[in-house]
Protein backbone atom coordinates (compact mmCIF):
# COMPACT_ATOMS: atom_id res chain seq x y z
CA UNK A 1 0.00 0.00 0.00
CA UNK A 2 1.37 3.58 -0.98
CA UNK A 3 1.64 5.95 1.91
CA UNK A 4 1.07 9.43 1.48
CA UNK A 5 3.96 11.76 2.85
CA UNK A 6 2.21 14.92 2.15
CA UNK A 7 -1.42 15.33 1.18
CA UNK A 8 -3.32 18.62 -0.12
CA UNK A 9 -6.72 19.41 -0.63
CA UNK A 10 -8.43 22.44 -2.36
CA UNK A 11 -5.29 23.89 -0.64
CA UNK A 12 -5.02 27.61 -1.46
CA UNK A 13 -3.51 31.06 -0.27
CA UNK A 14 -4.82 34.10 -1.19
CA UNK A 15 -3.93 37.56 0.12
CA UNK A 16 -5.28 41.04 -0.17
CA UNK A 17 -4.65 41.72 -3.36
CA UNK A 18 -2.64 38.76 -4.79
CA UNK A 19 -3.74 35.22 -5.48
CA UNK A 20 -0.50 33.54 -4.40
CA UNK A 21 -1.84 29.71 -4.48
CA UNK A 22 -5.15 28.99 -5.85
CA UNK A 23 -7.09 25.57 -4.92
CA UNK A 24 -4.83 22.68 -5.00
CA UNK A 25 -5.37 19.00 -4.43
CA UNK A 26 -1.62 16.87 -4.20
CA UNK A 27 -0.32 13.78 -3.04
CA UNK A 28 3.28 13.18 -2.41
CA UNK A 29 4.02 9.47 -1.47
CA UNK A 30 6.95 7.87 0.85
CA UNK A 31 9.60 7.30 -1.41
CA UNK A 32 8.79 9.77 -4.10
CA UNK A 33 11.02 12.66 -5.76
CA UNK A 34 8.34 15.12 -6.67
CA UNK A 35 10.19 17.63 -9.21
CA UNK A 36 8.18 21.39 -8.57
CA UNK A 37 8.62 23.54 -11.43
CA UNK A 38 7.46 27.02 -12.41
CA UNK A 39 8.66 30.67 -13.39
CA UNK A 40 9.40 33.06 -10.71
CA UNK A 41 6.00 33.85 -9.02
CA UNK A 42 4.62 30.85 -9.88
CA UNK A 43 3.43 29.89 -6.23
CA UNK A 44 6.12 27.19 -5.48
CA UNK A 45 7.89 28.97 -2.49
CA UNK A 46 4.32 29.14 -1.43
CA UNK A 47 3.50 25.70 -1.87
CA UNK A 48 6.35 24.62 0.26
CA UNK A 49 6.07 26.95 3.14
CA UNK A 50 2.23 26.04 3.34
CA UNK A 51 3.55 22.06 3.58
CA UNK A 52 6.30 23.64 6.37
CA UNK A 53 3.25 25.18 8.30
CA UNK A 54 4.94 28.34 7.57
CA UNK A 55 2.34 30.19 6.41
CA UNK A 56 -1.77 29.08 7.04
CA UNK A 57 -3.55 28.00 3.98
CA UNK A 58 -6.68 30.82 3.17
CA UNK A 59 -8.89 27.22 2.42
CA UNK A 60 -8.41 23.63 2.30
CA UNK A 61 -6.53 21.11 4.56
CA UNK A 62 -2.96 20.60 4.44
CA UNK A 63 -1.31 16.88 5.89
CA UNK A 64 2.69 16.24 6.53
CA UNK A 65 3.74 13.09 7.76
CA UNK A 66 -0.33 12.65 8.61
CA UNK A 67 -0.07 15.77 10.91
CA UNK A 68 -1.18 19.14 10.22
CA UNK A 69 1.97 21.33 10.30
CA UNK A 70 0.59 23.86 11.93
CA UNK A 71 -0.70 21.78 14.80
CA UNK A 72 0.99 23.00 18.45
CA UNK A 73 1.93 19.61 18.95
CA UNK A 74 4.10 19.32 15.85
CA UNK A 75 7.48 19.22 17.15
CA UNK A 76 8.17 15.60 17.74
CA UNK A 77 6.96 15.20 13.93
CA UNK A 78 8.38 17.82 12.50
CA UNK A 79 12.01 16.59 13.55
CA UNK A 80 11.44 14.46 10.45
CA UNK A 81 11.49 16.99 8.06
CA UNK A 82 14.35 18.55 6.35
CA UNK A 83 13.99 21.39 4.81
CA UNK A 84 16.96 23.68 2.46
CA UNK A 85 15.38 27.03 1.70
CA UNK A 86 16.85 29.04 -1.07
CA UNK A 87 18.87 31.05 0.28
CA UNK A 88 20.65 29.51 2.99
CA UNK A 89 22.62 31.71 5.68
CA UNK A 90 24.18 30.87 8.94
CA UNK A 91 25.77 32.71 12.06
CA UNK A 92 28.70 33.27 10.38
CA UNK A 93 30.91 33.75 14.19
CA UNK A 94 30.05 29.84 14.56
CA UNK A 95 32.47 26.84 12.67
CA UNK A 96 30.72 24.56 10.44
CA UNK A 97 31.33 21.90 12.60
CA UNK A 98 29.55 24.60 15.73
CA UNK A 99 26.63 25.04 13.16
CA UNK A 100 25.39 21.49 12.20
CA UNK A 101 25.73 20.91 15.72
CA UNK A 102 24.00 23.29 16.74
CA UNK A 103 20.90 21.80 14.47
CA UNK A 104 21.18 18.44 15.67
CA UNK A 105 20.59 19.58 18.99
CA UNK A 106 17.43 21.35 18.10
CA UNK A 107 16.09 18.29 15.86
CA UNK A 108 17.06 16.07 18.74
CA UNK A 109 19.60 14.24 16.58
CA UNK A 110 23.07 12.90 17.27
CA UNK A 111 26.03 14.79 17.03
CA UNK A 112 28.08 11.92 15.96
CA UNK A 113 25.88 11.99 12.77
CA UNK A 114 26.38 15.58 12.04
CA UNK A 115 29.90 14.89 12.24
CA UNK A 116 29.36 12.33 9.88
CA UNK A 117 27.69 14.66 7.41
CA UNK A 118 30.08 17.01 7.36
CA UNK A 119 32.67 14.64 5.64
CA UNK A 120 29.53 13.02 3.29
CA UNK A 121 29.15 16.89 1.93
CA UNK A 122 33.33 17.06 1.88
CA UNK A 123 33.39 20.06 4.30
CA UNK A 124 35.10 17.80 7.66
CA UNK A 125 38.80 20.01 6.15
CA UNK A 126 36.83 23.22 6.67
CA UNK A 127 34.76 22.00 9.52
CA UNK A 128 36.47 24.14 12.48
CA UNK A 129 36.92 27.49 10.56
CA UNK A 130 34.08 29.75 10.93
CA UNK A 131 31.33 30.13 8.22
CA UNK A 132 32.36 33.50 7.25
CA UNK A 133 35.32 31.93 5.40
CA UNK A 134 33.34 29.66 3.65
CA UNK A 135 32.14 30.19 -0.10
CA UNK A 136 28.80 30.07 -1.71
CA UNK A 137 29.34 26.43 -2.76
CA UNK A 138 30.04 25.54 0.90
CA UNK A 139 27.42 27.05 2.43
CA UNK A 140 25.46 25.68 0.31
CA UNK A 141 26.98 22.20 1.18
CA UNK A 142 26.52 23.08 4.92
CA UNK A 143 22.37 24.06 4.26
CA UNK A 144 21.94 20.50 2.72
CA UNK A 145 23.84 18.46 5.31
CA UNK A 146 21.37 20.34 8.08
CA UNK A 147 18.82 19.30 5.60
CA UNK A 148 19.91 15.66 5.87
CA UNK A 149 20.24 15.57 9.29
CA UNK A 150 18.64 12.69 11.14
CA UNK A 151 17.51 11.06 7.71
CA UNK A 152 14.11 13.21 7.38
CA UNK A 153 11.18 11.28 6.30
CA UNK A 154 10.39 14.70 4.66
CA UNK A 155 12.51 16.78 2.85
CA UNK A 156 12.24 19.74 0.87
CA UNK A 157 14.52 21.61 -0.91
CA UNK A 158 14.86 25.23 -3.27
CA UNK A 159 16.99 25.43 -5.30
CA UNK A 160 19.70 22.82 -3.69
CA UNK A 161 22.20 22.87 -6.18
CA UNK A 162 22.94 26.31 -6.65
CA UNK A 163 26.89 27.30 -6.11
CA UNK A 164 27.54 23.61 -5.86
CA UNK A 165 30.40 22.21 -8.29
CA UNK A 166 29.51 19.38 -10.95
CA UNK A 167 30.93 16.75 -8.45
CA UNK A 168 29.41 18.30 -5.60
CA UNK A 169 25.69 18.07 -7.44
CA UNK A 170 26.24 14.80 -8.10
CA UNK A 171 27.43 14.02 -4.29
CA UNK A 172 23.74 15.40 -3.66
CA UNK A 173 21.91 13.44 -5.74
CA UNK A 174 23.33 10.73 -4.96
CA UNK A 175 21.81 11.23 -1.27
CA UNK A 176 18.61 12.42 -2.98
CA UNK A 177 18.65 8.61 -4.23
CA UNK A 178 19.50 6.89 -0.98
CA UNK A 179 17.18 8.50 1.01
CA UNK A 180 14.17 8.02 -1.30
CA UNK A 181 15.48 4.18 -1.56
CA UNK A 182 14.65 4.64 2.29
CA UNK A 183 11.27 5.85 1.98
CA UNK A 184 11.77 9.74 2.55
CA UNK A 185 9.38 11.98 0.14
CA UNK A 186 11.24 14.30 -1.41
CA UNK A 187 10.06 17.64 -2.81
CA UNK A 188 12.33 19.26 -5.20
CA UNK A 189 12.35 22.40 -6.45
CA UNK A 190 14.99 23.63 -9.11
CA UNK A 191 15.35 25.51 -12.39
CA UNK A 192 18.43 23.48 -13.61
CA UNK A 193 16.16 21.34 -15.07
CA UNK A 194 18.82 18.69 -17.04
CA UNK A 195 20.61 17.43 -13.71
CA UNK A 196 16.98 16.78 -12.49
CA UNK A 197 15.23 15.23 -14.83
CA UNK A 198 16.84 11.50 -14.25
CA UNK A 199 16.20 11.86 -10.26
CA UNK A 200 12.26 12.77 -10.07
CA UNK A 201 9.56 10.35 -10.31
CA UNK A 202 6.94 13.10 -11.21
CA UNK A 203 7.19 16.81 -11.98
CA UNK A 204 4.46 19.53 -11.40
CA UNK A 205 4.22 22.59 -12.88
CA UNK A 206 2.81 25.77 -11.73
CA UNK A 207 2.63 29.11 -13.27
CA UNK A 208 0.54 32.10 -11.82
CA UNK A 209 -0.61 30.30 -8.55
CA UNK A 210 -2.44 27.61 -10.91
CA UNK A 211 -0.83 23.61 -11.38
CA UNK A 212 -0.83 23.16 -14.89
CA UNK A 213 1.09 19.98 -15.17
CA UNK A 214 1.54 16.94 -13.18
CA UNK A 215 2.98 13.46 -13.58
CA UNK A 216 5.57 11.77 -14.45
CA UNK A 217 7.65 12.45 -17.31
CA UNK A 218 6.01 9.68 -19.89
CA UNK A 219 2.73 10.83 -19.01
CA UNK A 220 3.71 14.58 -19.67
CA UNK A 221 5.22 13.58 -22.85
CA UNK A 222 2.29 11.90 -24.31
CA UNK A 223 -0.32 14.81 -23.14
CA UNK A 224 1.91 16.88 -25.13
CA UNK A 225 2.94 15.03 -28.07
CA UNK A 226 6.10 16.56 -28.97
CA UNK A 227 8.39 15.58 -31.96
CA UNK A 228 11.13 13.24 -30.91
CA UNK A 229 15.19 13.76 -31.70
CA UNK A 230 16.66 11.11 -34.11
CA UNK A 231 20.33 11.12 -35.00
CA UNK A 232 21.85 9.21 -37.51
CA UNK A 233 25.35 8.44 -38.59
CA UNK A 234 26.92 6.67 -41.55
CA UNK A 235 24.21 8.10 -43.97
CA UNK A 236 24.27 10.94 -46.52
CA UNK A 237 21.44 13.52 -45.87
CA UNK A 238 19.96 13.02 -48.97
CA UNK A 239 19.76 8.97 -48.50
CA UNK A 240 18.03 9.53 -45.47
CA UNK A 241 15.19 11.50 -47.36
CA UNK A 242 14.65 9.33 -49.71
CA UNK A 243 14.77 6.74 -46.92
CA UNK A 244 12.11 8.56 -45.03
CA UNK A 245 10.42 9.39 -47.81
CA UNK A 246 6.23 8.33 -47.17
CA UNK A 247 6.84 7.43 -43.71
CA UNK A 248 7.44 10.93 -42.14
CA UNK A 249 4.86 13.85 -43.15
CA UNK A 250 7.31 16.31 -41.35
CA UNK A 251 10.76 16.40 -40.66
CA UNK A 252 12.87 19.46 -39.22
CA UNK A 253 16.84 19.18 -39.73
CA UNK A 254 18.21 20.45 -37.11
CA UNK A 255 21.59 20.12 -38.55
CA UNK A 256 23.61 20.08 -41.92
CA UNK A 257 26.61 17.30 -42.18
CA UNK A 258 26.91 14.83 -44.23
CA UNK A 259 27.77 11.62 -42.51
CA UNK A 260 25.66 12.48 -39.00
CA UNK A 261 22.45 14.07 -39.71
CA UNK A 262 19.94 15.29 -36.76
CA UNK A 263 15.94 15.51 -37.20
CA UNK A 264 12.99 15.36 -35.53
CA UNK A 265 9.17 13.58 -36.24
CA UNK A 266 6.30 13.47 -34.80
CA UNK A 267 6.11 10.93 -31.71
CA UNK A 268 2.88 9.17 -33.92
CA UNK A 269 5.28 8.34 -36.75
CA UNK A 270 8.35 7.27 -34.39
CA UNK A 271 8.23 3.59 -34.90
CA UNK A 272 7.17 3.21 -38.52
CA UNK A 273 10.57 5.89 -39.20
CA UNK A 274 12.68 3.67 -36.77
CA UNK A 275 11.51 0.39 -38.18
CA UNK A 276 12.48 2.04 -41.89
CA UNK A 277 15.91 3.64 -40.76
CA UNK A 278 17.01 -0.07 -39.07
CA UNK A 279 16.19 -1.82 -42.21
CA UNK A 280 18.86 0.41 -43.91
CA UNK A 281 22.41 -1.15 -44.03
CA UNK A 282 24.55 2.19 -44.65
CA UNK A 283 23.16 3.34 -41.25
CA UNK A 284 26.19 2.61 -38.02
CA UNK A 285 24.45 4.07 -35.67
CA UNK A 286 20.79 5.68 -34.54
CA UNK A 287 19.54 7.34 -31.12
CA UNK A 288 16.32 8.63 -30.21
CA UNK A 289 15.73 11.10 -27.71
CA UNK A 290 12.29 11.90 -26.12
CA UNK A 291 11.47 15.45 -25.63
CA UNK A 292 13.50 16.90 -22.65
CA UNK A 293 12.20 18.21 -19.23
CA UNK A 294 13.07 21.63 -20.46
CA UNK A 295 11.10 21.34 -23.85
CA UNK A 296 8.11 20.09 -21.62
CA UNK A 297 8.41 22.57 -19.44
CA UNK A 298 8.27 25.26 -22.32
CA UNK A 299 5.50 23.54 -24.24
CA UNK A 300 2.93 23.61 -21.06
CA UNK A 301 3.85 27.40 -19.97
CA UNK A 302 3.50 28.35 -23.78
CA UNK A 303 0.41 26.34 -23.86
CA UNK A 304 -1.21 27.67 -20.61
CA UNK A 305 -0.66 31.18 -20.94
CA UNK A 306 -2.07 30.88 -24.84
CA UNK A 307 -4.81 30.01 -23.34
CA UNK A 308 -5.10 32.23 -20.41
CA UNK A 309 -3.70 35.46 -21.65
CA UNK A 310 -2.35 35.62 -18.32
CA UNK A 311 1.09 37.82 -18.03
CA UNK A 312 4.28 35.23 -16.86
CA UNK A 313 6.06 37.63 -15.10
CA UNK A 314 3.85 36.41 -12.07
CA UNK A 315 3.04 38.37 -9.14
CA UNK A 316 4.01 36.02 -6.55
CA UNK A 317 6.49 33.98 -5.02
Amino acid sequence: MTVSAVELNGVSKYYRTVEALHPLTLSVHSGEVLGLFGHNGAGKSTLMKLILGVLKPTSGRVSALGFCPRATSSHEYRAQFGYLPENVSFYDHLTGREVLRYFARLKGHSLRQADALLEEVNLSVAADRSVKTYSKGMRQRLGLAQAFLGEPKLLILDEPTVGLDPVATSDFYQMVDRLKTGGCAVILCSHVLPDVEQHIDRAMILSAGRKIALGSLDDLRGQANLPVEVKVSGISKQELKRTLNGYANEVHWINESSNVNRFSVGSEQKLSVMKQLLSHSEINDLQVKPPSLEALYRFYINDFHVQSGINQGGVHE
